[in-house]
């Protein structure tokens, strides 16, 4: 328990080990849903036709009811079309978000954070509607035939689709997750060969991407101009095969003297699997100058950079200058105990997006050969190591030793953990702070150095072989 007056991150770590009404129903409804995508929604058998109409019975008494049952009784007699399989993905992204909700009031409680008031605008027009209709038709017939009925003239169907897509920007997002599903459902090729599905996870992004084919859905969000001091917390770097993400989560103090706003700024890049180690920092620089200032511990001054409801900044260089030296764990201290999360996007309501920010101090730690664990006032907290991105000086050993932890309160497999951004530790009797993202804008530091001369050699030869393909 870290006292409110200290600036305490997680407030009350035993609210987040009490059970939440409904919430393994509504996970349970999920699952049986997603067992019936491994096999395919065009007649599914009986065992897995029950996961349809579970998902349906666990909707009912809402307005989706009428719908998603007669979505599920399509679907079980082998007649859905494909407004009625987006119908069953919207059903299935409903339930997720009400257990997004649930854990969000769970971790609300525990924090004691205040949370703003934030509305989102009703979508636009459709962009690129053949586009759209295309991607939904090929999402559709992936979902008849299953996870163990793909196959490589299948899944190569969604290619033409990506690469139409990709030129233009309002649908990048959904082509790079096309992209990216795709990737992974080659490499598993043939289905009937897999010896484990990935259950959960492709019928995650079947259904987003099925969603973000609607009309509408990839309008870009409404904004406000955001003015004032921008005070990094930490990097989270999120890597795949075929691209990679930088996320800083930040503090944004308004000029006019408002209340500090919880906010993101992300840049994201394609990215060749041979990048690797510090790589990724090389092709997310030239889209996020916060890279620099989170490396050089610096705040930023922000002028009229649009920000959206959902605390997302859309950055432009231009609308932010480096600031003065901001240490983040004195942010953390002082600064993050009352600062405002804004509400989350409905699209973007699913327990794997739960990423809050929270200063953890005065824990000790237990550790084994399988795990890391923070104990804070009696109460166990897991450290989610395995999202430590290698791309930095932020190590397993670095976390062990810690006394004090920024980092991003998750939820995964059935409970809380806590993703380490930055840590306090001692060397020679000297407290010092160790960040992930300490190599974002590039490093002085020995074993930073050597990873970022390996990783330019690779980029370097990356680039060149893309420019003599451009030539040819």
């Amino acid at each position: 328990m870290v006292p409110a007056d200290q600036g305490g991150g997680v407030m009350r770590v035993d609210v987040l080990t009490e059970p939440i009404a409904g919430l393994d129903e509504a996970l349970t409804a999920v699952d049986g849903f997603d067992r019936a995508l491994v096999t395919g929604l065009l007649r599914p058998p009986s065992d897995r036709a029950a996961g349809v109409t579970g998902l349906a019975h666990a909707l009912g008494g809402t307005p989706l009811a009428a719908r998603v049952t007669e979505a599920a009784a399509k679907t079980v007699a082998g007649a859905a079309d494909e407004e009625h399989l987006l119908t069953l993905a919207a059903a299935r992204n409903a339930l997720l978000g009400s257990v997004h909700d649930a854990l969000t009031s769970c971790v609300d409680a525990a924090i004691g954070r205040p949370t703003g008031e934030s509305s989102f605008p009703a979508p636009g027009g459709p962009l690129a509607a053949n586009l759209l209709a295309a991607a939904r038709s090929w999402l559709s017939e992936l979902a008849r035939g299953g996870w163990t009925g793909i196959d490589h003239e299948t899944v190569s169907g969604a290619a033409p689709i990506v690469s139409a897509m990709l030129p233009v920007p309002e649908l990048r997002r959904l082509a790079t997750l096309l992209d990216g599903f795709t990737a992974e459902l080659a490499a598993s090729c043939p289905g009937t060969a897999l010896e484990r599905v990935p259950v959960r996870r492709w019928a995650d992004l079947w259904s987003r991407a099925v969603l973000l084919t609607l009309p509408g859905a990839l309008t870009p969000p409404a904004t406000a101009p955001a003015t004032g001091r921008l005070l990094p917390l930490g990097v989270d770097l999120q890597e795949h095969a075929t691209a990679v993400q930088a996320q800083v989560h930040a503090v944004f103090e308004p000029a006019d003297g408002g209340p500090p706003r919880l906010v993101r700024a992300a840049a994201s890049a394609p990215k060749p699997d041979t990048v690797v180690g510090a790589g990724p920092w090389q092709l997310l620089r030239p889209h996020l100058s916060l890279l620099n200032a989170v490396s050089e511990g610096r705040a930023m001054d922000l002028s009229a950079m649009p920000l959206t409801a959902g605390g997302d900044l859309i950055w432009n260089d231009e609308q932010a200058r480096a600031g003065e030296p901001a240490a983040p764990f004195t942010t953390a201290r002082v600064v993050l105990p009352t600062a405002i999360r804004a509400a989350t996007a409905p699209l973007d309501r699913h327990p794997a997006g739960l990423a809050a920010p929270v200063l953890l101090e005065g824990y000790t730690v237990e550790q084994d050969a399988a795990e890391t664990t923070f104990v804070l006032a009696g109460h166990r907290l897991a450290v989610a190591a395995d999202r430590v991105p290698i791309a930095g000086p932020l190590t397993p050993g670095a976390v062990a030793a810690s006394s004090a932890c920024i980092g991003l309160l998750r939820w995964d497999g059935g409970t809380f953990s806590v993703q380490p951004l930055a840590v306090e530790t001692t060397v020679r009797k000297k407290t010092v702070a160790v960040h992930a993202g300490a190599w974002a804008g590039g490093t002085s530091d020995k074993v930073g150095a050597r990873a970022e001369k390996a990783a330019t050699d690779a980029v370097a030869v990356l680039r060149e072989r893309a420019g003599k393909l451009l030539r040819t």
